[in-house]
């Protein structure tokens, strides 16, 4: 059970947070926060800098103006103790072509520090409903399975923050009310989320907060 005292203090802030692209105002003025165990839903059309601003919050790309913090730290990918606290969907995942699923959470979660990655990975593919396909190669997996795949590479390394891009995609009803769940789990544990989603019912079933990009110009 999450301490509730946990939640007062913000684990994600964004501070007046502006990026351009030239003459291009992708968002400004953004400013909101996340405590641990709460999920902030980013919604918005298509255009709107959701995505660049998800890109900004794991530190692979930086803001013109403003400042994000996770956790006290400042965004940035370079840092060892950012990365053990940030885990991210964004797009498609990188696997090694002759590695099998299992082997890839293996890696990921190695590569991350995790002891017992073999068990960590055995029991995050059953988690992810992908048990049957650990000895699969990921590129003989079907798109729903490969966003499966993605979301359990979150989900075997450290993490007190989850940020999460369309995750719903390719998901079928089943793959969504999963993912509901996993995200209800992950704010059980006192892990902050923060996702972009097109999916209303997703939104309404996990966010506690909602930010609406359609306001950032």
């Amino acid at each position: 059970m999450l301490d509730q005292s946990l939640c007062n203090e913000p684990l994600l802030a964004v501070r007046d947070a502006e990026r351009r692209f030239g003459d291009l105002i992708v968002f400004r003025a953004v400013t909101f926060t996340v405590p641990s165990g709460r999920c902030c839903a980013i919604v918005g059309a298509n255009g709107a800098g959701k995505s660049t601003l998800l890109r900004c919050i794991i530190g692979s790309d930086r803001l013109d103006s403003g400042r994000i913090t996770v956790d006290g730290i400042d965004a940035d990918e370079t840092s060892a103790r950012f990365r053990k606290t940030v885990a991210a969907v964004c797009g498609e995942i990188a696997t090694f072509a002759q590695l099998t699923a299992h082997e890839h959470l293996q890696l990921v979660a190695t590569a991350h520090g995790v002891p017992a990655a073999h068990e960590i990975a055995t029991r995050t593919l059953a988690s992810v409903g992908l048990s049957d396909a650990a000895d699969q190669l990921p590129v003989t997996l079907s798109s729903g399975q490969r966003r499966r795949l993605a979301l359990a590479s979150a989900f075997v390394r450290p993490r007190r923050l989850l940020v999460l891009d369309e995750p719903e995609q390719h998901l079928d009803p089943a793959g969504r009310r999963w993912l509901a769940a996993a995200i209800e789990a992950e704010k059980r544990s006192g892990t902050a989320v923060v996702l972009v989603s097109h999916d209303p019912d997703i939104v309404t079933a996990v966010a506690d907060d909602t930010v609406d990009g359609d306001t950032w110009r």
